[in-house]
């Protein structure tokens, strides 16, 4: 079993704006929706990895506390560089708890960030030991 998508909330004509975040922003690319499923607004984006993460219009939309989608990236140096990207377009980036996810193979860096919506996104790079 593997993961196809992830949906996150977005409030009506908000697309843009999700395009600039996880298209400009962390380099998703935008996957056309079926025609039918168009209709409904939204936009779906893909990872390298096939992983989609889907924006669904959200009538009285409300970002969630705690639930969000994490990815995966190769290296602590792509790791920092998609960090500069965002904020270099404007998006906040927290490292308070860079080095906090430990697992018995090592550990992850990370950070998180959020998107224009006040969805909360987790980009981490698992380290492991040597």
């Amino acid at each position: 079993m593997r993961l196809h998508h992830v949906q996150v909330g977005i409030p009506a004509g908000g697309e843009e704006d999700g395009r600039r975040f996880y298209g400009d922003g962390l380099g998703l690319a935008e996957v056309e929706k079926p025609a039918e499923l168009a209709r409904r607004g939204g936009a779906w984006f893909r990872s390298e990895g096939g992983a989609e993460i889907h924006l669904g219009v959200e009538r009285d939309h409300r970002p969630l506390e705690r639930a969000h989608p994490a990815l995966a990236v190769e290296s602590t140096a792509e790791l920092e560089a998609l960090a500069a990207r965002l904020e270099g377009l404007g998006y906040p980036v927290d490292w308070s708890q860079r080095h906090n996810a430990v697992t018995r193979q090592g550990g992850f860096e990370r950070f998180h960030t959020q998107d224009p919506f006040g969805n909360r996104v987790e980009v981490v790079h698992e380290v492991t030991d040597q």
